[in-house]
């Protein structure tokens, strides 16, 4: 038996052939369901809906046999945004490389606080985003706030040039600037609105994290006790806020008492706000200048 067959429905029926996908990745998946769905689609290329209200379509031989290799690759822990090439993020498609962190739910946290704050702060208009991936934050704020002058800085050149890509994609270029670089090393810039989503998983974690396995390690691992890179890019910040300014970090779910005492270390006049995901897992700092 091929490796597929065990996928094959009978009479390439749709509706069976979603049923036996999401059995086959329900081990490794949370929304099995839901993935198995988006395969079809994609191959289909057909939306979601008619999948779903379709279940007696015959799928034609070589597209089944694209879903299945498909449904076996993401039972193997790879990312469905690298096959499909997007990712949708607060609205919006943005364009996903092989090689980089896929946009999480869970940051929109981190764009909504900042979108909020922007629209009650008029007169703040300078912010840069650090550890920029795909742009999917930088590109949204600017995307978001019309006036706003984005800066979006990674150390790795494809976040650099995927980022741009999505800039452009959305029309945000004119008011981008994008660059590789480590932090804010050689940025002489202030800045009114400080946001980071960088590596801040524990080393030893990231080895037994499945999407290590497929995302790059570059944008996982935060060092021994994963806050090594929050600390360097706080340290590095007390000379580039603007007083005024605020400060976005996304973190890890146990690191929020930890990452306060450090921000209060650097900070120690600032408000300090620990805020929560749809979880009830700690998820973000806010540190109000």
């Amino acid at each position: 038996m091929k490796p597929n067959d065990s996928l094959l429905p009978t009479n390439n029926q749709l509706g069976e052939w979603l049923k036996k996908a999401s059995l086959r990745m329900r081990p490794v998946s949370d929304s099995a369901t839901l993935e198995a769905q988006l395969t079809a689609s994609h191959a289909l290329n057909m939306p979601r809906s008619w999948v779903i209200a379709h279940p007696e379509h015959t799928i034609p031989d070589e597209i089944l046999r694209e879903m299945n290799d498909i449904v076996n690759r993401l039972s193997e822990g790879y990312p469905f945004a690298y096959i499909t090439g997007n990712r949708d993020f607060y609205g919006r498609t943005f364009y996903v490389r092989p090689g980089l962190l896929v946009p999480r739910p869970e940051t929109e946290l981190l764009v909504e606080a900042a979108i909020s704050w922007l629209r009650l702060n008029p007169e703040r208009r300078k912010a840069i985003d650090i550890g920029s991936g795909t742009g999917c934050i930088a590109v949204t704020l600017a995307a978001e706030v019309p006036d706003l002058l984005m800066t979006a800085v990674d150390i790795d050149p494809l976040a650099v040039e995927v980022t741009e890509q999505n800039a452009r994609i959305y029309g945000t270029a004119s008011r981008m600037r994008v660059r590789q670089g480590n932090l804010l090393i050689g940025d002489s810039e202030k800045y009114d609105l400080v946001c980071a989503n960088l590596p801040y998983i524990p080393s030893a974690t990231v080895d037994n994290l499945p999407a290590a396995r497929h995302e790059p390690r570059l944008a996982l691992d935060g060092g021994p006790d994963g806050l090594v890179l929050i600390i360097e890019l706080l340290q590095q910040t007390q000379d580039r806020i603007n007083q005024g300014g605020l400060i976005l970090l996304e973190i890890e779910a146990s690191q929020g008492e930890r990452a306060l005492q450090a921000a209060h270390r650097f900070f120690p006049q600032a408000k300090m706000t620990l805020t929560k995901d749809l979880a009830g897992l700690d998820r973000l700092i806010s540190i109000q200048i």
